[in-house]
């Protein structure tokens, strides 16, 4: 059996956020959530997380294709922080 291209617009993928040190959301998207936690807490992720370590994963949802997954995140990075906090506690 052939692995999914993780570039490919049909790997599975998944939108989460993150809450920081500092309280702060963070939203992104990945094709591996777990890889993904362990690289922002590395601090080798993003910018905006390296310095606001630790963060600590709050929310995940997989998606039908990378292309949904960047469109979700876009979608939620346009939400308000009630709104977001919201979300990641499933109302």
């Amino acid at each position: 059996m052939r692995e999914a291209d993780p570039l490919s617009p049909a790997s599975p993928a998944f939108v989460y956020l993150l809450r920081c040190r500092d309280g702060s959301l963070y939203c992104g998207w990945t094709s591996d959530v777990g890889r993904r936690v362990q690289e922002h807490q590395a601090g080798t992720a993003s910018r905006y997380t390296r310095s606001r370590l630790p963060a600590e994963l709050i929310w995940s949802r997989p998606m039908g294709s990378r292309s949904e997954a960047m469109r979700e995140e876009a979608r939620i990075k346009a939400l308000s922080r009630a709104q977001k906090l919201r979300l990641a506690a499933g109302a």
